[in-house]
């Protein structure tokens, strides 16, 4: 039902239009009457109603300032204006105003009806008209993203397209730019993800992106055009905390590639570009942000297969010695010097094959069958972090192996030092060259690795402590005893001013502050 206003100033006429006019069958209600302009305009800012039936000549404000007011914030209102014989052509200037119905009183309920009917017809097509409009708009939203989607996807694999193209598509996608644009290229990490987790982080970087224009996935690899901008440090972040956020939820760490700005009819470069970048995922890990410039500083900074050279021994040597911690760093300096020498993949997977094979060969003997049928999995790894996480699990598997099979030789060693250290605490030249090269016959550099591995302290470390715990134990039984003397007799020579040093730093006072409390707590 539309609503209809009847405005008149002759209350009889409001009267019988009222009653005669059978509304509801002319598909209407009578909303509502008004006896002059002023009063029909405040109904309508209230009531919004479809259609009025206004007289031309009223008190306040005539019928034709009311179709100007009206028209101006209503529009859509329309009117049947009802007029004398000799007010046609005053009546006529309301036609500026799109007013199409004029009734001449005296009128009857027949041609109020007709023109009633004629403006419901209006309304009823003007209403189709916009549902019709509305779900064709609502359709192209809902298809705009798959469209959008597909104009991507066949930007970056479609040489023909050109700039002719992109004008069309950046009308119907109603693009203001004319600027550069990058194209970022993410990878989901691991084999067993699904359509769902591509369409997930699609849609975390669309969000957290400020300027994203187009996003689409391709295969495992998510494509999202966004506009350059001169604030690389902030993008850098934003993407940071699309990875971030995309592993919080998903448990999955993600691989972005970003292009260097360019214009959008080069979208198929800039995504070679991306792929090139991702391929260099290899050497930097996953999880990384790649450009063109770590590509790029690869290239420049590869040693290439002619200068790369890490002597097997120097990993395998301290394997064979049971020491983790050198072996570890042994390890990393290997992979550093792979990643720095920018081989090609193939290649720098066979240094690491050589590697690993010599270093099995160190293994348990009945395991060795089992060692060896671990190089398809070495083969197959797709970075060298993973790699490096392959051969740090042997590593610190035959380590651990070899450790324990010296530990009871590296015990005894150890503990024939604590006794030469307590025999010569007054020996001002005792140090663990001494003790390696004239007492145990040993490699000063071994010996020292082994000692602080099994007590915990370099041996230097031990000796001050040692000393100082004697000084402390003679001070106690001796309250008279001189600094001087002690210094003498626990080997810091004619130095008691460094041994006051060393005793305060280790005791946390002097000795003479010790030697009087001490002396106090005796009484």
């Amino acid at each position: 039902m539309y609503k209809v206003l009847l405005v008149d100033d002759e209350r009889i006429i409001l009267d019988g239009i009222s009653q005669l006019v059978d509304w509801s069958a002319l598909g209407t209600t009578l909303a509502g009457t008004a006896a002059n302009g002023i009063e029909a305009y405040e109904r309508i800012l209230r009531e919004a109603p479809d259609i009025v039936v206004s007289d031309i000549r009223m008190p306040g404000m005539d019928g034709l300032g009311l179709v100007q007011r009206v028209s101006e914030s209503h529009p859509d209102i329309k009117f049947v204006i009802l007029s004398g014989f000799g007010e046609f052509e005053y009546a006529s200037k309301a036609m500026q105003y799109g007013v199409k119905h004029y009734l001449l009183k005296p009128t009857n309920e027949r041609k109020i009806g007709e023109a009633l009917t004629e403006l419901v017809a209006e309304l009823d097509h003007a209403r189709r008209k916009d549902a019709f409009v509305r779900d064709m708009k609502d359709g192209l939203a809902k298809l705009m993203p798959h469209v959008k989607e597909q104009v991507l996807k066949e930007f970056v694999t479609n040489k023909t397209y050109g700039s002719r193209e992109w004008d069309y598509y950046r009308d119907l996608f109603r693009f203001e730019i004319d600027a550069p644009v990058r194209l970022l290229l993410f990878r989901l990490e691991g084999n067993d993800f699904e359509f769902e987790h591509l369409f997930a982080l699609k849609n975390i970087a669309e969000d957290l992106l400020e300027s994203t224009l187009l996003g689409t996935t391709i295969g495992d690899h998510v494509l999202i055009l966004i506009e350059d901008t001169p604030d690389l440090a902030s993008l850098y972040r934003r993407i940071q905390e699309i990875r971030c956020t995309f592993r919080d939820y998903y448990k999955r760490d993600t691989t972005i590639a970003l292009s260097e700005p360019n214009r959008i009819t080069h979208a198929r470069s800039l995504y070679r570009e991306t792929l090139q970048c991702l391929g260099y995922r290899f050497y930097l890990g996953e999880g990384s942000l790649i450009t063109l410039k770590d590509t790029a500083e690869g290239a420049q900074g590869g040693a290439g297969a002619d200068a790369f050279s890490f002597p097997e021994e120097r990993l395998t040597m301290p394997v064979r010695s049971g020491h983790r911690e050198e072996a570890e760093q042994a390890l990393a300096d290997f992979i550093e010097a792979l990643r720095r020498a920018g081989l090609a993949i193939e290649q720098t997977k066979s240094y690491a094959i050589q590697q690993y094979v010599s270093l099995i060969r160190h293994a348990d003997p009945a395991r060795l069958n089992e060692y060896y049928a671990r190089i398809p999995a070495l083969v197959e790894l797709g970075t060298l972090q993973a790699i490096h996480a392959f051969l740090g699990e042997t590593v610190r598997e035959l380590t651990e192996r070899h450790y324990e099979q010296n530990v009871v030789k590296h015990t005894a060693i150890v503990r024939k030092v604590i006794a030469i250290v307590d025999d010569h605490l007054g020996d001002s030249q005792l140090s663990l060259n001494s003790v390696a090269s004239e007492m145990l016959y040993m490699n000063a550099d071994y010996l020292g690795k082994l000692f602080k591995k099994e007590t915990g302290e370099k041996f230097s470390n031990y000796v001050m402590k040692a000393r100082i715990k004697q000084a402390t134990e003679r001070m106690t039984d001796r309250p008279d005893i001189k600094v001087f003397e002690l210094a003498e007799q626990l080997g810091f020579g004619d130095n008691p001013q460094y041994f006051s040093q060393v005793f305060k730093k280790y005791a946390g006072c002097t000795p003479s502050e010790f030697m009087k409390t001490a002396h106090s707590s005796a009484f």
